[in-house]
């Protein structure tokens, strides 16, 4: 090949290249990042932290002691070897007190996917599946000496559905996201204890008190509790659910026909106003799924954007420092579409859940977004200062590869970001002249924490009750008590009842005070301490009837904890007025009382329940059919059967409907005799029950 050749074919591929046309844009600095943002006009957003100082960041707490420790991830989206973890905690120090970080110390190193800290006797409780561990410094030089493995068994294979998002609850309980991942438990400060499965839920615990259980989920990353402790979750697509139903409660038998306690909350559609264009690999990926969807004639739709799929740290607020139509707002990110996401909380008195809004102002944009691909809204942080953290992983790509055809691989770096991070500051525009951000608590007097319980930030009422606790200080109990009594904010009184439960203080009367209490939210936690007490079995079956459907729900489910003797008419008057709803049908069947063939005796009998054939009264036969059914308690099918064709067709129908569907399960147990032989005496004059009945037999 001669020179004039090379020359030729070299000037070629140089023009190749160069027409090629980029895909992905490269990184900004910090200062052109702040300029791409379009933030809610009533704020502004300010540098808090950057590169070096930060890098990779995922999770930001604030102390007692004035300290801020961060949770760096520099290993993601890759799994590293074992023992060979990149992962940093690092405490964040602003030396000069301008309300930005300039130094960063490392707490802890080479650690293993870790995701989530939280502040707890003078250390921290840190994430790091398959470990909940308790780190500490005992000497004084900012790195932890101390790591202790408290928890262990999570599952550990994908970065991105591991143990995380540790939050502390007004109850005491420590909640953690375990996105329904098979794990077996096991506690290593009490060795002999069984261990747990988590597998379908998330997972919390009390250290005080030794104790461990599965909880309603999944969530993903991300998780919050408001003011009256009512749980939120996060997972990519459906960026805000609600546990509605605790699993304790769901749980009490296996034979529910549905045991899902969640709800999405939020726009079923997930729509969301995003300023960047889908990246090319994410449009092409969703083409290609698309046309496959088509070729199967499947009804599935898959978004490249405008919806959310990478919704991630939803966070309550709580601070004192946003103007006051924004309390109670929950913030989620979307890194995916690159913005801040807010949902406005209503819950109306005649709902079990909440229902998560758009502001006015948000009708066609978002609280926050970015026309920056690298901006990364991963998580978020509520301050003692009352101002919202946002932290942004700033990275190029922000996808596990193994979800990536290897094709569109080809020019993406996974890697490219892993030198940067920034925590923005949300700020008010009225704000006053920043004070120092944090101070020490430590030092101050148990009764200064009892006064710190009617802080208006809620970080401040959680830590002040945290340290409480911690202390054990029964000296403040009577002041305690005169705050429930007397303070006239019900997040207080709330705070004041559990700060007293975690000092083993809480009595009958105490917990009977709450039951009267103004508000439904502290009254609703009376319901749930009241379960401690058989005494206050009387003032539970009343509050089956009071205003605030929410506190009925909470009345429903505790009465479950009761003899069914007891319970039963309750149970049946609210089953009565709210059989419309299937939470309460949930609640009613998840108990030992309304899963009873003596409870459907007693409502036919005495409530006329079948005197009208209401959709919602079908729906719970149907129900109560597949659990009795599940049950498979002897007699008590046939019995039920019997009970229900006395009453005619449009009774007998659904009955055998939940027949039908606990029989197709493959696994389902044998019917008895007497059950087969009533089934065989069924007329299946009506076509819609002759097929059922076809059905039956074939499980039969």
């Amino acid at each position: 090949m001669n020179r004039n050749t090379i020359s030729v074919l070299l000037l070629l591929f140089l023009l190749t290249v160069s027409c090629t046309k980029k895909r992905y844009k490269d990184a900004l600095t910090p200062e052109q990042e702040l300029e791409s943002f379009d933030l809610d006009k009533n704020f502004t957003a300010e540098l808090f932290a950057a590169e070096p100082q930060i890098t990779n960041p995922v999770e930001m707490v604030f102390d007692e002691f004035g300290g801020i420790y961060l949770v760096e991830m520099p290993d993601y989206p890759y799994k590293p070897e074992e023992g060979k973890g990149t992962g940093r905690i690092r405490k964040l120090i602003d030396s000069d007190g301008d309300g930005k970080i300039d130094q960063s110390v490392i707490f802890a190193d080479s650690l293993s996917e870790a995701t989530s800290i939280l502040p707890y006797k003078g250390g921290l409780l840190v994430t790091a599946a398959p470990d909940i561990f308790y780190m500490k410094d005992t000497t004084g030089d900012f790195r932890s000496d101390l790591k202790e493995v408290v928890f262990t068994g999570f599952f550990k294979n994908n970065s991105e559905t591991q143990i995380t998002s540790l939050r502390y609850g007004i109850d005491n309980w420590i909640y953690a996201s375990n996105h329904g991942q098979a794990g077996e438990i096991t506690f290593n400060r009490k060795p002999n204890a069984p261990a747990i499965s988590v597998k379908g839920g998330d997972f919390r615990f009390r250290l005080d008190k030794g104790l461990f259980e599965v909880e309603t989920g999944p969530a993903q990353f991300g998780q919050t509790l408001n003011d009256w402790n009512h749980r939120f979750v996060t997972q990519n697509t459906l960026y805000i659910q609600q546990s509605v139903i605790p699993w304790r409660y769901i749980h009490r038998h296996e034979n529910l026909p549905v045991i899902r306690g969640v709800k999405n909350v939020g726009d079923p559609e997930g729509i969301m106003f995003q300023r960047t264009p889908a990246p090319y690999w994410r449009a092409e990926r969703t083409r290609r799924r698309q046309e496959q969807y088509a070729e199967q004639k499947l009804d599935r739709k898959e978004y490249a954007e405008g919806h959310f799929t990478g919704a991630s740290g939803g966070t309550h607020y709580g601070g004192h420092a946003f103007p006051e139509g924004y309390y109670g707002s929950i913030f989620t990110g979307d890194v995916a579409g690159n913005l801040v996401h807010r949902s406005v909380m209503n819950m109306h008195t005649d709902s079990v859940f909440y229902h998560a809004q758009r502001a006015d102002s948000d009708k066609n944009r978002e609280f926050l977004a970015s026309d920056d691909p690298w901006f990364r809204p991963v998580n978020f942080s509520v301050g003692p200062d009352g101002n919202l953290y946002v932290l942004d992983m700033y990275h190029q790509h922000i996808e596990t590869p193994v979800s990536i055809p290897e094709d569109l691989q080809t020019d993406m770096d996974f890697n490219n970001g892993k030198q940067y991070g920034r925590i923005w500051c949300i700020v008010p525009k009225n704000a006053n002249a920043k004070k120092k951000l944090t101070s020490d608590l430590s030092k101050m007097t148990s009764e200064q924490y009892v006064q710190m319980l009617t802080h208006p930030n809620q970080w401040n009422r959680i830590q002040a009750q945290r340290l409480l606790v911690e202390r054990q200080d029964k000296t403040v109990i009577n002041s305690l008590t005169a705050l429930l009594k007397t303070n006239k904010d019900p997040r207080s009184r709330l705070h004041a009842l559990y700060t007293l439960e975690g000092l083993d203080a809480l009595n009958e009367e105490l917990v009977k005070l709450s039951l009267s209490d103004d508000h439904p939210g502290v009254r609703e936690h009376g319901v749930i301490l009241a379960e401690r007490y058989a005494t206050l079995l009387p003032l539970l079956l009343e509050k089956t009837k009071d205003p605030s459907v929410r506190v009925v729900m909470q009345a429903t489910l505790s009465l479950g904890q009761f003899p069914s003797g007891a319970t039963l008419p309750a149970m049946a008057g609210v089953l009565d007025k709210h059989v419309y709803d299937p939470w309460f049908r949930m609640a009613v069947l998840s108990s030992e009382t309304g899963s009873s063939l003596a409870f459907f005796q007693y409502l036919v009998k005495e409530k006329s329940f079948l005197r009208n054939d209401a959709e919602g009264k079908k729906k719970f036969i149907e129900e109560f059919s597949y659990t009795i059914s599940s049950a498979n308690r002897k007699g008590e099918m046939s019995r039920l059967v019997a009970l229900t064709t006395q009453s005619g067709p449009d009774w007998q129908l659904p009955v055998l409907k939940g027949m039908a569907k606990y029989l197709k399960k493959p696994d389902h147990k044998k019917p008895d005799a007497e059950l087969v032989a009533t089934v065989k005496k069924i007329e299946g004059a009506d076509a819609e029950i002759q097929a059922i009945l076809n059905e039956i037999n074939i499980g039969l």
